[in-house]
C-alpha cells in the first residue's frame, strides 16, 4: 500500500485508550476542583470544575458515539452507522458552547457584580498543580495518537484533514484545559496580591471565551464531517490511477468519495470501458477492481463502479 492517505485514522483501540485516558483524568479533577472551589470561594476554580465535568461528559459521549457507529449496515441504513460519531462530536461541541463557555462567563460575570474576598489559597494552588499533572498524562497520550495519525502533515493541517473527531476533540479539551488551569491560577494569583476578588471573576470570564472559541473550531469541524466530506486527494488519485491502468478502460469520469466513518469511504465511479469488450468480461474487470482497491485501501467500504460512455458524469 502506497503512502497516499497519510491523515489515516488511528486504530480504534488507540481511539478509545485516549478518550479513557481524558475521562479518567477529568473525573478525578472535577471532584478535587469542586472542594477547591468550597474551601476557598473561588469562582475560576468553580468554573474550571464545572469546565472538568463538561469535559467528562464529553467523553462518556464521545465514547458512546463510537460504539454506536460500529453498528453493521443493516436494510435501514445500508452504508452503516459511521456518520453517529460524527453527529455525538457535533453534539459535544454544542455542548461546550452552551454549558462550559456559558457557565464560565456567568459565573464570571456575577462574580464580577458580588466578589467574595480573597480566601486561603493554598488548597486551590494545590488542586492546580495535581489538575495540571493529571491534564498533563492526558494531553500527552492525546498528541501522541494523533502524531503518528498525522504522519508528515502540519498538525493544523492534519486537524483540518482528519476524520476522526474524537482525537483532535480530545486534543483540543485537554489544550484548553491546561490553559484554562494557568488562567484560573493567574487570576486567583492576583485576586490575592491585590487583594482584589474581581480578577476571580475576569479569570472566569477569560476561561469562558477560551472555551467559546475551542467550541466554535470544534462545530466547524464536526459539521463538516456530518454532512460529509470528501476523502483526501492522494486516495482519489490512487481510486482513478488504478481502475485507468486495467487494458479495456478507456478512461474514467467522476470519482466520488465520502467518508461515512473514520475508517470507511463511500467511492463511486463512472468508467468507460472499450465498446469491444464483451459485457461478461466488463463485470470481471469490475470485480477485479473491487478487490484490488478493497486489498490496498481497507477504508474503502461501499464501492459502486458504473460503465457510463466517455465523458458521463455520475448521477
Amino acid at each position: 500500500m502506497s503512502g497516499a492517505e497519510r491523515a489515516a485514522p488511528p486504530a480504534e483501540g488507540e481511539s478509545r485508550l485516549v478518550l479513557f485516558a481524558a475521562l479518567a483524568a477529568n473525573l478525578g479533577i472535577a471532584v478535587a476542583k469542586f472542594v477547591a472551589a468550597a474551601l476557598t470561594g473561588s469562582s475560576a476554580m468553580l468554573t474550571e470544575g464545572f469546565h472538568s465535568v463538561v469535559d467528562s461528559l464529553n467523553q462518556m459521549l464521545l465514547l458512546w458515539g463510537q460504539r454506536q457507529s460500529a453498528r453493521p449496515a443493516d436494510e435501514q441504513h445500508p452504508a452503516g452507522y459511521g456518520r453517529e460519531l460524527y453527529f455525538w462530536s457535533f453534539v459535544v461541541a454544542i455542548l461546550i458552547f452552551a454549558t462550559g463557555a456559558g457557565l464560565s462567563v456567568y459565573e464570571g460575570v456575577a462574580h464580577l457584580r458580588a466578589p467574595e474576598p480573597p480566601q486561603d489559597a493554598t488548597v486551590a494552588y494545590i488542586v492546580l498543580a495535581i489538575s495540571a499533572a493529571l491534564e498533563g498524562a492526558s494531553w500527552f497520550t492525546a498528541v501522541r495518537a494523533f502524531g503518528r495519525a498525522k504522519g508528515g502533515q502540519g498538525w493544523w493541517q492534519a486537524i483540518r484533514r482528519s476524520k476522526d473527531p474524537p482525537n483532535f476533540i480530545v486534543l483540543f479539551e485537554d489544550s484548553a484545559a491546561l490553559l484554562g488551569l494557568l488562567i484560573a491560577g493567574a487570576g486567583i494569583f492576583l485576586s490575592h496580591a491585590l487583594n482584589d476578588a474581581r480578577w476571580d471573576g475576569i479569570a472566569s470570564i477569560a476561561i469562558g471565551v477560551v472555551l467559546g472559541l475551542v467550541a466554535i473550531v470544534l462545530a466547524r469541524e464536526s459539521k463538516g464531517l456530518l454532512i460529509g466530506e470528501r476523502a483526501s486527494p492522494q486516495l482519489i488519485a490512487a481510486i482513478r490511477a488504478d481502475i485507468a491502468r486495467r487494458a479495456g478502460v478507456t478512461s474514467v469520469g467522476d470519482v466520488l468519495t465520502v467518508h461515512i466513518g473514520p475508517r470507511s469511504v463511500f467511492v463511486a465511479a463512472n468508467v468507460d470501458f472499450d465498446d469491444a469488450v464483451p459485457v461478461g468480461r466488463i463485470e470481471a474487470l469490475i470485480a477485479e477492481v473491487e478487490a484490488d482497491l478493497r486489498r490496498d485501501w481497507p477504508q474503502i467500504g461501499s464501492l459502486y463502479i458504473k460503465p457510463v460512455a466517455a465523458g458521463g458524469r455520475a448521477g
